[in-house]
């Protein structure tokens, strides 16, 4: 399945939070905090107001965005101005 944006809507990829500390502790599915980074997949046609590409690391809001699962991966539709940041 194959799902582009409108408008100045993104698709981002997210990450997978951390499943073991630097000190070696497991963290329960439960506990883990929801990760804020991801991938952007898919940007739409709204060229002007969309400053990333396909491809960049993203952070973004903590509660942005729509989840959409795509074959089986969590990925969120968001629009652009709930990005923060391009992580390089």
């Amino acid at each position: 399945m194959k799902v582009k944006p409108l408008g100045d809507r993104v698709l981002i990829k997210t990450e997978e939070a951390e499943e073991k500390t630097a000190g070696g502790l497991y963290i329960p599915q439960t506990a883990q905090e929801k990760t804020q980074t991801g991938v952007v997949i898919e940007i739409g046609d709204d060229k002007e107001m969309i400053t990333v590409k396909a491809g960049q690391k993203v952070m973004y809001d903590k509660y942005a965005g729509t989840t959409v699962e795509i074959e089986g991966t969590d990925h969120l539709l968001m629009r652009m101005s709930d990005i923060l940041a391009v992580i390089e």
